[in-house]
């Protein structure tokens, strides 16, 4: 079955409501988290965390869902496929998606088990630590991965954090087949250096076998290739997919094609808290590709993207993102 290509992007991912704070280096140390990383933790690690924290800014969250709710802001049709529960957190997921007009029709999970949350905590130096539970979003299975969606996406965008569940992995698997028979992209974001440590052969071969378009920053990619040499890993990469984007901060970043890199240098910008910064970029970076422009201009348009979100707390935008790229890079999307 062929559908029209009604959606730009789909994404598939974690539902999770973000909970942000700032803490400092002692903060992270109490509860055994690794700074700049994302760690997995149990419901009753997570409440203990969760009442340590002064000053909570809560809000929809998830790495797919906030390239998605980008996408959305820079009026391309998107939808999200993620596994939330029907309770406060969860409801409060669905609300924040739908009312942007995305389309969001996964059946919410009814065993009890709670919805995601991932506590962020940004310390003095911008970086943010990442301590998440779970919860109901890891239990997306392959009845969830909706063909006919699939098969009206231009690009199917996956979150590297969604492979620690095992069930979540072979969902990946089957949308990533629904994919190429009905002739989608498949974007995948790498996500974290440890959660690429933890699944490194099995991410190696998914990227191998089904990825066009792969997100990653330096760590990641570094990670991904096990190599300290980051011209090394571009040139692995490049043998993988068709498209690949490396984020180096301050740096800018990397467009990787078969025989081409393009640079695309950072805007100058008030580092406040970097959370949502990689997913903004893609976000941008697919807004440009779906639109047609070229690798350059997309590339231009996802550092635009990043920068709006670093100025400030939260890994959704403040401002309005048309009116921010047209104002910081010249461009109109």
């Amino acid at each position: 079955m062929s559908l029209e290509k009604t959606i730009d992007v789909l994404g598939i991912g974690n539902a999770i409501i973000d909970v942000i704070a700032n803490a400092d280096d002692a903060f992270l140390a109490k509860h055994s988290l690794n700074k700049g990383s994302m760690t997995l933790v149990d419901g009753a690690t997570s409440k203990t965390i969760y009442a340590s924290m002064e000053n909570k800014v809560q809000m929809s969250g998830g790495s797919a869902a906030n390239t998605i709710f980008g996408l959305s802001q820079l009026d391309c049709k998107s939808a999200f496929i993620g596994k939330r529960s029907d309770d406060d957190l969860g409801n409060i997921f669905h609300s924040d998606l739908t009312s942007s007009e995305i389309i969001f029709t996964t059946n919410p999970l009814s065993t009890g088990e709670s919805s995601a949350r991932c506590m962020i905590l940004v310390t003095s130096d911008a970086e943010r630590t990442m301590a998440t539970f779970l919860g109901s979003s890891s239990k997306l299975t392959l009845e969830d991965i909706n063909e006919d969606l699939i098969a009206s996406s231009k690009i199917v965008y996956l979150e590297g954090y969604l492979f620690d569940p095992p069930v979540a992995q072979e969902a990946f698997q089957k949308a990533a087949e629904y994919a190429k028979v009905h002739n989608a992209k498949v974007a995948f974001t790498l996500s974290d250096a440890f959660c690429v440590e933890r699944h490194r052969e099995k991410m190696k071969d998914f990227v191998k076998n089904h990825v066009d378009i792969l997100f990653s920053n330096e760590g990641e990619i570094k990670s991904l290739y096990e190599t300290d040499i980051l011209e090394n890993a571009c040139k692995f990469l490049k043998d993988d997919v068709e498209i690949g984007i490396v984020t180096q901060g301050e740096k800018g970043a990397s467009i990787i094609e078969k025989t081409t890199i393009h640079k695309i240098e950072a805007f100058c910008t008030n580092v406040v808290d970097t959370t949502g910064a990689g997913d903004f970029f893609a976000a941008g970076f697919l807004a440009g590709l779906s639109k047609n422009f070229d690798l350059m201009k997309a590339g231009v348009i996802g550092a635009a993207c990043s920068s709006e979100i670093i100025s400030h707390y939260g890994g959704r935008p403040e401002k309005n993102l048309k009116e921010y790229i047209k104002k910081k890079a010249g461009l109109i999307v």
